[in-house]
């Protein structure tokens, strides 16, 4: 079976991974923008605005995101 990197088959994600992780990351854990903003601290319009690229998450957020989510913080630079 041959397989595929995921940034070539959902090129729809592409100039976007971080946001894409950061949604991903938080449907796979059953959260609302609503629920993880109540998690961290962070409003949930600037969640919004991270999961569609339009504000970068930067480092400590993406701490703050790693342990709400019970995921590596790499994954959100």
């Amino acid at each position: 079976m041959n397989s595929i990197p995921w940034r070539e088959a959902f090129k729809e994600f592409k100039g976007n991974e971080p946001g894409a992780s950061l949604a991903g990351s938080r449907h796979k854990e059953g959260l609302t923008q609503v629920q993880l903003s109540e998690l961290t601290g962070i409003p949930q319009r600037h969640i919004s605005e991270m999961e569609r690229g339009k504000r970068p998450i930067g480092k400590r957020n993406a701490r703050l995101f790693s342990k709400a989510l019970k995921v590596d913080y790499r994954m959100f630079l």
